[in-house]
């Protein structure tokens, strides 16, 4: 009975590590579903907050998206989450429980490279550094129009969250007037 008794234990013991490892590599899985879908949608000048919800929301990611200029005729999507930051006129955001600051850099870099945007250049002078930002890059759209883009953990509602963030500027040609 002893010996029954001391196995249950053991398996119990052992049953734990295994369990957190199982739900942190499904967090991690997740995250990569979120940077991915980052990747793949946030970086489009077509994206809506419509589209955005049901595009990057499906993951289960936290979403943070507005568009003031869309560059086609569907309605302007305002700002819903945080304050818009000054300067810009897009954002879209995700977010997902855990540090994971590498997942949401590697879907930053998918993102950037899928829109064929690989030359970085430096981020405006003054330009708000995000809370718990880790990564933060710029590029330019065309030659009147730049993005910044960052990525880190900071504490959410639900405890720590990874968050990835493409911001649009307004055009260099009216920052400057």
């Amino acid at each position: 009975m002893m010996h029954r008794l001391a196995f249950c234990f053991s398996i119990a013991a052992l049953a734990v590590p295994f369990g957190a490892a199982s739900n942190a590599m499904a967090q991690t899985t997740r995250g990569a579903d979120i940077a991915q879908a980052f990747a793949d949608h946030c970086f489009s000048p077509r994206l809506t907050a419509r589209t955005a919800q049901a595009q990057l929301g499906s993951t289960g990611a936290r979403v943070d998206f507005y568009d003031l200029r869309p560059f086609t005729s569907a309605p302007q999507s305002p700002v819903t989450g945080a304050a818009a930051t000054a300067g810009t006129d897009r954002r879209c955001e995700v977010s997902f429980d855990g540090a994971a600051p590498q997942v949401a850099q590697q879907g930053i870099a998918t993102g950037l490279a899928q829109e064929n945007l690989t030359d970085l250049v430096d981020v405006p002078a003054g330009f708000p550094i995000t809370t718990g930002a880790t990564y933060r890059a710029a590029v330019m759209l065309n030659p009147n129009r730049m993005a910044v883009v960052q990525s880190g953990v900071r504490d959410g509602a639900q405890g720590v969250e990874t968050f990835a963030r493409v911001e649009r500027l307004i055009p260099l040609n009216e920052a400057s007037q």
